[in-house]
């Protein structure tokens, strides 16, 4: 039995749509998930719950207590222990390079608003919001379930517009941001303008992550010469700094959420640091030590 709560049955959950049967299952799979489109959508679930996992597992707890499955208190006991583990795991090694995006996500966690809105488009970079970031009751996170890159910035605007009183922060990548930068002028035109992290490592670095891991000595194509991002956020009347230390980052992301035009801060960090838990070089080696053996 397969109770998936809360979660999207996609590429990234299914090991490339290899463990399930499409779309009867040889398991039995209870999908919980808020949003009835999702339910059915792939796999035909034996039991389909429209309720967010909040909800679910809230429930759970409930049936518990009255002495149906676990003896009582192992459930709570179990949580508390899979919370300390999680919280835990927000701890990563320090990252190569001139900004560290470990030290940069632990200190967004400490400043960045109950209501928060966060945005990204696709690319290494996103484990940073994603894995590293918590997110409360009233916090939302805007993502693309296919992977599109430069879902990230439109997506920005589009709830600054909506909620012009909440800080919306977008996450891109620097291939990423190009994807489609010049809707910064959609968002000067409808006074919409978000807080942009671009994340840059002049590098599309998923697609070298995936170049090292294969073909170590083929690298192709990966490398990007990008333009001035300040003078461009500065084009578009947003405050613009170019981020080049950690140690500088504090400031200018209280910079950033002071202005009332937007903020785009570039964070030149090392195409070393390619992953949060393995460098470029780790990777590279790894691959090398694979083929040779």
């Amino acid at each position: 039995v397969v109770l998936a709560a809360g979660i999207r049955f996609g590429e990234m959950t299914t090991g490339a749509y290899t463990l399930f049967d499409v779309p009867i299952t040889t398991q039995k799979i209870i999908h919980v998930h808020p949003s009835d489109r999702e339910l059915g959508k792939i796999y035909q679930p034996t039991l389909a719950v429209q309720a967010s996992a909040g909800e679910l597992f809230v429930s759970l707890n409930e049936r518990q207590q009255q002495g149906t499955g676990l003896e009582a208190g192992a459930w709570q006991q179990r949580t508390v222990e899979l919370r300390k583990q999680f919280l835990a795991r927000l701890s990563c090694p320090v990252q190569p390079g001139p900004v560290d995006m470990a030290a940069v996500t632990a200190h967004l966690r400490e400043v960045l608003p109950a209501d928060v809105i966060v945005t990204n488009g696709a690319g290494n970079f996103t484990a940073w919001p994603n894995r590293y970031l918590l997110y409360g009751k009233q916090a939302n996170m805007l993502a693309p379930q296919s992977g599109a890159m430069g879902f990230g910035l439109p997506a920005a605007i589009a709830a600054k517009k909506v909620y012009p009183e909440r800080v919306v922060v977008c996450f891109a990548g620097d291939g990423d941001f190009q994807m489609n930068c010049q809707e910064l002028g959609a968002a000067l035109q409808s006074n919409a303008m978000p807080i942009v992290l671009l994340i840059n490592n002049s590098s599309y670095g998923t697609i070298r992550m995936h170049q090292e891991k294969f073909y170590p000595d083929r690298l192709s194509g990966t490398e990007i010469v990008n333009p001035d991002f300040v003078r461009l956020g500065e084009s578009y009347g947003m405050h613009s700094e170019r981020v080049e230390s950690t140690a500088d980052f504090a400031d200018a992301m209280q910079r950033a959420m002071a202005s009332n035009k937007g903020a785009l801060l570039e964070l030149v960090v090392s195409i070393e640091a390619l992953t949060p838990s393995s460098t470029l070089s780790q990777i590279r080696d790894a691959a090398v030590a694979q083929k040779n053996a």
